[in-house]
């Protein structure tokens, strides 16, 4: 019995099969031309779970000092386990790496204590959306320390997100929430420093393919240097209460281990100027959480400044599917396949 045509036939099934396995990996991020798009939406979930931290500090009440270092301590445990799971499926961390991640947890400390402070002084929606001028900071360290190249858009939007953080801070009506408008806004703008540089160093590390065993290293060096830094500047409270440590736990669960650690491990397979785009979703929510939660009312002009941040980030951040730049030259775009 002639048997020809079914190896053709096998072939063609097979290649029918093939296609929708190579669908399937595209979707699960397996093809490099579509693959930021699963961590974009990761990295965006992680910023709105960030968000909730402002409006949990400001409940809790206590010191910059003690909510900085308890919302450390209390996610170590976590971490540790999720880190331990790293270890095991991976290699253990690059002591090589030690360096870079212990100055990103001095960073992330500074950037802590400063903006749960401006938190008072400023409110925590408003304060939230100040700190977020890293959206200028993070791009600019990767283009001068790693030669990432920047869209012409995001230097034209440059100057309407600052005019969006003075409008945002209250410095034009006065119109800001808090005991310290003023203040509070330097203090934010420092912890904004702060965060850039954190952020752009958290991104380097996570690039290493151990992000969460960076990222343990990362806050158990912040939890330190909190508790240095808070010991010196407004105190340290070693038992606050199961008031505060409850509120302090949510901050830790929901920022610091599950927002922080998506942030963490996805920022890598981006572009800077867009993992620096859609971290703008935390002030967005920390505005609405705000309003709700705490009942504060920005003024009309404070919102249009809020309405410039983001938009500036939005649209300074090009294309949401751009590919990461380092990794994007002379990489060949595959041709149609002819039919």
């Amino acid at each position: 019995m002639p048997s020809g045509p079914r190896p053709r036939v096998w072939e063609r099934s097979r290649s029918r099969f093939g296609r929708s396995c190579g669908g399937y990996r595209t979707a699960m991020g397996g093809d490099p031309q579509r693959r930021p798009a699963g961590p974009a939406v990761r990295l965006g979930i992680g910023a709105l779970f960030v968000s909730v931290s402002s409006v949990l500090i400001d409940l809790a009440g206590t010191t910059p000092g003690t909510a900085s270092f308890y919302r450390c301590v209390l996610s170590l445990p976590l971490l540790a386990v999720v880190a331990a799971l790293e270890r095991h499926r991976h290699r253990p961390l690059d002591r090589r790496q030690l360096p870079a991640a212990l100055l990103a947890g001095v960073f992330f400390a500074g950037d802590m204590l400063l903006w749960t402070r401006a938190i008072e002084e400023v409110g925590a929606g408003l304060s939230t959306v100040v700190v977020n001028v890293q959206v200028i900071g993070v791009p600019l360290l990767a283009w001068a320390i790693d030669g990432e190249s920047v869209p012409r858009r995001f230097v034209a939007w440059v100057p309407v997100m600052l005019l969006g953080v003075a409008l945002t801070a209250g410095l034009v009506d006065g119109g800001a929430a808090g005991t310290n408008p003023v203040q509070g806004t330097i203090h934010a703008v420092l912890a904004a420093a702060c965060y850039s540089v954190f952020l752009y160093l958290l991104r380097r590390t996570g690039t290493t393919g151990r992000p969460v065993q960076n990222y343990f290293v990362v806050i158990a060096a912040a939890g330190l240097v909190s508790l240095a830094g808070g010991w010196l500047w407004r105190g340290v409270d070693l038992t606050p209460g199961f008031r505060v440590i409850g509120w302090l736990i949510g901050v830790a669960v929901a920022g610091t281990v599950v927002g922080w650690l998506l942030v963490a491990t996805n920022s890598p397979l981006l572009p800077s100027h867009v993992g620096a785009a859609l971290l703008m979703l935390t002030p967005v929510g920390a505005l609405v959480l705000s309003a709700v939660v705490l009942h504060e009312r920005p003024t009309v002009l404070q919102l249009i400044g809020s309405v410039l941040i983001v938009a500036g980030a939005y649209f300074s951040g090009n294309r949401l599917r751009g590919q990461r730049t380092d990794r994007a030259r002379g990489r060949r775009r595959p041709g149609r396949r002819s039919p």
